[in-house]
């Protein structure tokens, strides 16, 4: 298998940063990478631009960090309030997706939130009170609070349904 040196001329998943020589299968180069323009072969003059790629990519990151954790500490403040339709026994009748979160804190902020980025391991089918990550970059993460209420419920109605199944825990491991 043919295989040809590249330098990266943006970060590219799973491969590495911006400004790096790697060397990669030739047909990847060729028909995926080179056409999304994220690297070019890496020729004497391209390694001697790797550099002043590698220098312009960490104030480019630097400042995306930054933007960032601004974002995070507006993301954290934030609180969602869900009200749905839900049977006798507190399961929805549907569930609550990480589009559905994104859409929703989409709408209180003024930025888009890609719907990726929020940590939901499954959908939430249940009433009750989550915390919800958001990842922003690989190393700023942002939590905040989510509601799932019956239709005309409120906060207040969420935090006495979370604070009734504590104790309800709580008296069940007593038992024990």
């Amino acid at each position: 298998m043919a295989r040809m040196k590249v330098l990266l001329i943006e970060d590219v998943p799973n491969l590495g940063l911006a400004g790096e020589i790697h060397t990669v299968a030739a047909g990847f180069a060729r028909n995926y990478l080179m056409p999304r323009k994220e690297v070019v072969p890496a020729s004497k003059g391209a390694v001697k631009q790797a550099e002043d790629i590698r220098q312009s990519t960490l104030r480019k990151r630097a400042k995306e960090r930054s933007n960032a954790e601004a974002q995070a500490e507006m993301i954290s403040r934030q609180r969602l309030l869900f009200e749905v339709r839900a049977g006798d026994n507190d399961r929805l009748y549907g569930s609550i997706t990480n589009a559905d979160v994104a859409e929703q804190l989409a709408g209180m902020l003024d930025f888009e939130i890609d719907r990726r980025r929020i940590l939901l391991d499954t959908a939430i089918r249940d009433l009750g009170l989550y915390n919800v990550a958001i990842r922003l970059m690989p190393d700023v993460t942002a939590t905040f609070k989510v509601a799932v209420v019956r239709e005309g419920e409120g906060w207040v109605e969420a935090e006495q349904r979370q604070a009734a199944s504590q104790r309800a825990a709580e008296a069940k491991d007593g038992d024990e």
